[in-house]
């Protein structure tokens, strides 16, 4: 059997040889985060499967990260955004005021919510067909038996046939198993006393796994208005205080 990267190289060859040369060269979308940045290469990959995992009690904070990750991938596209109804009865609603006050327009989100695991799986299966979209996120808590390798490959090489990415956002689960192009470990860090803006939080971020490079670990922040991550504006140490406990509706 052709590994997966093998078909992903042949993938973008096949988009170079018919002339979207323009969709290879600008694979990569820079964080706004320096060190991030090089060790990614350039940035985050485009037409890839990403997964970003909730550390405990830090559901709100992993939501807010992914959706900033979609935002710098999806540029003026849409974002469709497919999550599990027990996902919003357990780690609470989505917020239309969260996304202006992180500053991503609602309007450019899609929601569809599904009953179960397979539902989900089958909705962004099927939405990664369309080249309009710009990032797709996956919601989806607990391990069902769907998330598995064959999962993780179908998505993997659906993302990359339409450059469209895939964001698969996983609650109350370890880490687990698959071929995703980058991994992330999310948990809340406190913003600074000095720093009123709601739109600049502050994340505690692990890249756990990374394909084609190092991983690490940094403290960074979400510039609303520029839209990008930035190191935190009072420095680190303001950032080692307690934080604030999830809220139940995000």
């Amino acid at each position: 059997m052709v590994g997966t990267a093998e078909k992903l190289e042949k993938l973008r060859a096949t988009l170079a040889s018919a002339g979207l040369e323009t969709l290879v060269s600008n694979a990569r979308v820079p964080l706004g985060f320096a060190p991030a940045d090089a060790v990614l290469k350039g940035g985050l990959e485009r037409g890839a499967l990403h997964e970003v995992y909730a550390a405990t009690n830090s559901e709100t904070s992993a939501t807010a990260f992914t959706a900033g990750l979609a935002a710098r991938v999806a540029g003026k596209k849409k974002i469709l955004w497919i999550r599990q109804d027990f996902s919003a009865v357990e780690f609470g609603e989505l917020s239309a005021t969260g996304f202006l006050e992180l500053g991503l327009d609602p309007s450019q989100i899609l929601l569809v919510c599904t009953a179960h695991a397979d539902d989900a799986i089958k909705a962004a299966s099927d939405a990664l067909t369309c080249a309009a979209l710009g990032a797709i996120m996956i919601e989806i808590p607990g391990a069902p038996k769907i998330l598995d390798m064959v999962t993780s490959r179908r998505l993997t090489l659906a993302a990359a046939q339409k450059n469209v990415t895939a964001f698969l956002l996983r609650f109350a689960v370890k880490p687990e198993a698959s071929t995703a192009e980058t991994r992330w470990l999310i948990r809340g860090a406190a913003s600074s006393k000095e720093n009123e803006n709601w739109g600049q939080p502050v994340f505690e971020t692990d890249l756990v796994r990374n394909r084609h490079g190092r991983t690490g670990h940094w403290v960074m922040e979400w510039n609303c208005d520029e839209g990008l991550f930035r190191e935190p504006a009072f420095g680190i140490a303001a950032h080692h205080r307690a934080v604030v406990s999830a809220s139940g509706d995000r």
